[in-house]
């Protein structure tokens, strides 16, 4: 049985339940043979995965879903897929969770958030409905989670239609709490098509009050924002979205789309207003990172997740009958007023045998060779630096993903041209950011097709999907002065 490689928009909306099952199958036989398959990274057990929805504690457990379409590589009728871990590495796969087919999200159960209230969790997501003009219709939609993983979803809309002024695009309702009141922020866009993030209020998770736009930035945000979250660290209010559209001029970005947040000193509620809001930054300085969701959580902590793809971007693994994986779980920090991200700590317990490195700049060095890209990375170097480390590597060729840091000049440069399968090119193949001039600090993850640095404790992270053949997997070092050390630890899969 092939699988389908041209997709019409009859096939993408085609019910589950009409295709048969020896479909599947053969999905996920050619899928199980991918080289590219992850090991320790969240990825769709058969189709598409794109938006993390849902992300939260709840019944002891922290739970993640995520958008899915599960017969192919695109964006078709799309559900939640559920997962549920202990401990933020290892996740139980509950399967597919919330699914389209009502008055209200006939045509798709479209991004959304999460909120633990009392003895259920609360699910607050976006309903997609096309009229038989194929127009779209979107509805903010809740559902009730219990502690044995049930839905009931809710028989009316939380927000029926948009507000006077505003379109359709309508999506992506973050839910959380301020103040002892409910409060939701939602991408959108206005009738003169430009993105805005509107803020609603509810004291009953029942009747919602629309507050109008959040107030944070003079500048135009393209022409839709997705994916709004408000967080907070130390007292300080912490906006991650994602502006599709925006203006070079506002902020820099070679992605299609990027994802990025401001800093405020604060959220004021009754005037629907962030204090002192930062410029405009990028969240990630690499290729694949989008739909970052973030979320308060019970022990104190800011958690991050993202998506690692992109809309509208063709990848390799597409042929394959899969695309896209989730990012590692980041715990979010404030230091000095800059926004850090890092691993979480439980990331430690993947680690397996360890083995030193260090040495002297010069002529390209074998770091190691291990035998599959699965493992973790930590690199330090001096002060004045100027070097290449080389991920994926080509022991013939001795080309794979380079990484270019000049701790003299304040540069690093992560470049994927010569890293395997080339793919979404029109984007370019290299990002060039800034780095400080001081000691060089770098914790790497590779799983497979998967690569994240974390840049001096988080600083700056860079990430991105990489396709190599199956012998790249040296390491390799080269540069100019000064001295290198460090450790590499092999990382067990997920369980």
């Amino acid at each position: 049985m092939h699988l389908v490689q041209e997709w019409s928009t009859e096939l993408r909306y085609k019910p589950y339940h009409e295709w048969p099952t020896d479909y599947l199958e053969e999905l996920k036989k050619t899928m199980n043979d991918s080289t590219w398959r992850l090991a320790y990274h969240i990825q769709p057990t058969t189709g598409l995965l794109n938006d993390p929805n849902g992300f939260s504690y709840f019944n002891g457990k922290w739970h993640i879903f995520y958008q899915a379409y599960p017969l192919g590589p695109v964006h078709g009728v799309k559900s939640w897929y559920h997962l549920t871990s202990i401990n933020l590495i290892d996740w139980q796969d509950e399967g597919l969770a919330l699914l389209p087919g009502g008055m209200y999200d006939s045509h798709g159960v479209y991004s959304g958030s999460a909120l633990a209230v009392d003895d259920h969790l609360f699910l607050a997501y976006t309903g997609n409905v096309r009229d038989q003009n194929w127009q779209r219709h979107s509805f903010q939609l809740g559902a009730w989670l219990d502690n044995k993983n049930q839905i009931q979803k809710l028989p009316e809309p939380l927000i029926v239609k948009p507000p006077n002024g505003y379109t359709q695009e309508i999506r992506d309702p973050q839910i959380f709490i301020f103040n002892q009141q409910y409060y939701l922020i939602i991408g959108a866009q206005n009738k003169q098509e430009e993105g805005k993030i509107l803020t609603y209020k509810s004291s009953d998770l029942t009747h919602w009050q629309c507050l109008g736009e959040l107030t944070f930035s003079n500048d135009l945000l393209g022409f839709m924002v997705e994916c709004p979250n408000l967080i907070f660290i130390d007292n300080q209010a912490v906006l991650l979205f994602c502006p599709q559209g925006l203006d070079q001029e506002v902020l820099p970005y070679q992605n299609i789309y990027p994802n990025t947040y401001v800093v405020a000193d604060g959220f004021d509620g009754e005037t629907n207003t962030l204090s002192n809001p930062s410029p405009l930054k990028n969240l990630d300085e690499g290729f694949d990172v989008y739909a970052t969701q973030a979320f308060n959580t019970p022990d104190g902590r800011a958690l991050a997740i993202s998506w690692m793809g992109l809309p509208e971007v063709a990848y390799p693994t597409d042929e394959e009958g899969w695309a896209h994986c989730l990012s590692l779980v980041k715990e979010l920090k404030l230091e000095g007023g800059k926004l850090f991200q890092r691993p979480v700590n439980e990331m430690k317990t993947l680690r397996l045998d360890r083995h030193s490195v260090h040495g002297t700049l010069g002529s390209v060095q074998k770091i190691y060779s291990p035998k599959e890209n699965r493992y973790e990375l930590q690199l330090d170097f001096d002060a004045s630096t100027q070097g290449t480390l080389t991920l994926f590597a080509d022991e013939d060729t001795n080309t794979g993903l380079t990484l270019s840091f000049d701790t003299q000049n304040g540069t690093m440069t992560m470049n994927r041209e010569n890293a395997g399968t080339p793919f979404a090119t029109e984007f370019g193949t290299v990002r060039t950011f800034e780095i400080p001039q001081k000691d060089l600090s770098l914790q790497i993850f590779v799983d497979h097709s998967v690569v994240e640095v974390f840049i001096n404790q988080g600083e700056k992270v860079a990430s991105a999907r990489v396709f190599p053949k199956k012998d790249q997997t040296t390491i390799l070092l080269e540069g100019t002065t000064g001295v290198f050390s460090g450790e590499y630890w092999t990382l067990r899969p997920m369980k």
